[in-house]
C-alpha cells in the first residue's frame, strides 16, 4: 500500500530552505526542522532522508526558485549593460530591505560553511557558477554587439570576474 502524506512536501521544503538560510546549516538541528515545519522525524526522514539530504534539497529549492530565474532574466535580456547594472541592483536591494534583509546569501553561506566540503554541495555551487557565468556572459555579449563595451573587451573574461565580484556584494543570488 502506498504512503500516503498527511502534508504538503513543498511547503514543508519552502519552510526548510527558510531555515537553513536564515539559521545556517551547522546550527540548524533536527528538532529545529521539526518545530518550524510541525512535522514529525519520521515523516521527515520518510520524505526527504537524514539532514544532509534535507539540506541538499534546499540548496537545490534556492537555486531553482532564487538564482535561476535571475540568471535566466539576466541572460535573456536584450539591453546589455542596463540588464548587468539591473541584476547587481537588485542583488543588493534583496538582501539590505525586505523579509530576507541580512539573511545573506544560501550560496554564499553554503561557501563559507563546513558543508562546501561535502561533494554534493561542492556540485550544487560549481553548477550555480557556472550558470551565473553563463548569464553574465550573454548580457555582456549582448552589450557588446549593441557597442555599449570598451573596444577590445572579453566578454568572457569580464563574466568570470563578475563572479568574483558577486561574492563579495552584502550577498548574491
Amino acid at each position: 500500500m502506498p504512503d500516503i502524506k498527511h502534508f504538503d512536501p513543498d511547503a514543508a521544503l519552502d519552510t526548510v530552505v527558510r531555515l537553513f538560510w536564515k539559521q545556517g546549516v551547522a546550527t540548524t538541528g533536527i528538532q529545529d526542522i521539526v518545530t518550524a515545519t510541525g512535522l514529525n522525524r519520521s515523516s521527515l526522514y520518510a520524505t526527504f532522508g537524514g539532514k544532509q539530504e534535507l539540506y541538499l534539497a534546499a540548496l537545490r529549492r534556492y537555486l531553482e526558485r532564487r538564482s535561476q530565474p535571475m540568471f535566466r532574466r539576466l541572460a535573456e535580456d536584450e539591453r546589455g549593460l542596463p540588464a548587468v547594472a539591473e541584476f547587481f541592483d537588485g542583488l543588493i536591494a534583496a538582501r539590505c530591505s525586505g523579509e530576507y534583509a541580512r539573511w545573506g546569501c544560501m550560496v554564499s553561506n553554503a561557501h563559507a560553511g563546513a558543508e562546501n566540503g561535502d561533494p554534493d554541495v561542492r556540485a550544487l555551487l560549481d553548477q550555480h557558477h557556472q550558470e551565473l557565468r553563463d548569464a553574465m556572459y550573454a548580457a555582456l555579449v549582448t552589450a557588446e554587439a549593441a557597442g555599449q563595451l570598451a573596444a577590445g573587451a572579453d566578454p568572457a573574461a569580464a563574466a568570470a570576474r563578475s563572479e568574483e565580484h558577486t561574492a563579495v556584494l552584502p550577498s548574491h543570488a
